[in-house]
């Protein structure tokens, strides 16, 4: 069973900001992050909280989220350039 995917109201606005071509791939990509989380991580950091945020770099593009186990959710809290 797939988790849940939710996105934050800012990372959805950068989506939106993006070329439609860059915003495909990127919706994509968070497509296979739902299905399989941990499988494309390619780090994590502890927000201010102490959870456990991942993050998955790709076309540029650093996607944060946290997997949220106990309601199956996952949750992208922000999407940035990669680089900052």
């Amino acid at each position: 069973m797939d988790f849940r995917l939710l996105i934050d109201l800012e990372a959805i606005e950068v989506l939106d900001s993006l070329p439609i071509k860059l915003r495909k791939r990127l919706l994509v990509q968070f497509h296979k992050i739902r299905s399989f989380p941990s499988r494309y991580s390619d780090y994590h950091e502890q927000d201010v909280v102490g959870r456990r945020v991942e993050i998955c770099i790709f076309s540029g593009w650093a996607i944060h989220y946290w997997i949220d186990f106990a309601d199956r959710h996952v949750k992208v809290l922000v999407l940035k350039p990669a680089d900052k």
